[in-house]
């Protein structure tokens, strides 16, 4: 997923505002689930509504953006280990990490209480399990 770096996005020295790439990351994972089948209203819209939440959030900050730059949000699936779903993203300007981000989410009812992740969900998400190669 691409995004452009707006005036908006940035802090006073004119490089991304540390927070936003927090933005960019949710938008590349809601990308990354809506290809994988997964949309949040699809979730909200089952007889019994789910959506995720996130636990921990980890971000590295490797080099600035600012404004005009094209940035792309990278999102792998790392897999499901119980009730937690795992999530790497990186945040590049071509080849250049900007930042990586380590996102634990889990599934929760519509009222916020915490469920065992949709087999459905699990499943879709599957084929897009990031799995390095064996060396």
């Amino acid at each position: 997923m691409n995004i452009r770096v707006y005036y908006e996005d940035t802090d006073f020295t004119g490089m991304v505002y540390h927070a936003n790439y927090l933005r960019f990351f949710e938008r590349g994972r809601s990308d990354f689930l809506r290809d994988a089948g997964v949309s949040h209203q699809s979730l909200l819209a089952r007889e019994e509504p789910a959506a995720f939440t996130l636990t921990n959030v980890e971000v590295d900050y490797k080099r600035a953006a600012k404004v005009d730059d094209l940035l792309t949000i990278r999102t792998r699936s790392l897999g499901v280990k119980g009730v937690r779903m795992f999530f790497n993203q990186t945040c590049l300007r071509g080849e250049e990490i900007i930042a990586e981000g380590r996102i634990t989410a889990v599934m929760i009812h519509a009222d916020g209480r915490p469920m065992r992740p949709i087999k459905e969900v699990v499943e879709q998400l599957k084929p897009f399990e990031y799995r390095p190669a064996d060396t």
